[in-house]
């Protein structure tokens, strides 16, 4: 049987003491998420479902630190759609050729000196673009890919700065001014 201090030692990576999640903050990613997923479906873009993934993946607790890894996250969909669509188109879905196709990313990133989530995203666009089966071009699934990734990164970090900018006390005062007439 687990004692208090044994499920507290258990629950202390989950529990939030300095950063605790608000009821804006929730509020900001459902509303970012579903306008990300919106304007994905607008463009009719095939897996609109990445759009609010992307806006969900970088909404961090301030801007500064989302910015970073929205560029990450551009950059990697960006290399790991490029070179996953040329690569399914040369390597047929061969595993060989997405070893490769890893490893030349690899490079690649240590070549650039880019940070390693740069990496992760460039190799998780990889997969979709050459592992996941589809009846359409990985040429056209990557510029999907890229285009859904895009748009969910930029709706979240416009909706992010927005957010950030409006002065919580000033939003209270406004509520409690008298109204005139």
């Amino acid at each position: 049987m687990l004692s208090n201090s044994d499920i507290n030692a258990q629950l202390r990576w989950i529990v939030a003491k300095d950063n605790p999640l608000s009821i804006s903050q929730v509020s900001l990613a459902a509303s970012a998420a579903a306008v990300s997923y919106l304007i994905a479906r607008l463009f009719r873009l095939p897996e609109a479902y990445w759009a609010p993934m992307s806006t969900l993946i970088v909404m961090q607790l301030t801007l500064s630190a989302a910015l970073p890894i929205a560029v990450q996250y551009v950059a990697g969909t960006a290399v790991g759609a490029t070179v996953g669509a040329a690569t399914a188109a040369y390597g047929h879905g061969s595993v060989w050729a997405f070893a490769a196709a890893v490893i030349l990313i690899g490079l690649l990133c240590v070549a650039l000196r880019v940070e390693r989530s740069a990496f992760r995203y460039a190799s998780i666009t990889l997969v979709i673009v050459m592992l996941v089966p589809r009846s359409t071009s990985a040429r056209l699934v990557a510029l999907h890919r890229f285009f859904e990734v895009s748009i969910g990164i930029a709706v979240g970090l416009a909706l992010f700065a927005i957010w950030q900018r409006m002065d919580p006390r000033f939003l209270l005062k406004a509520r409690h001014v008298p109204s005139v007439g």
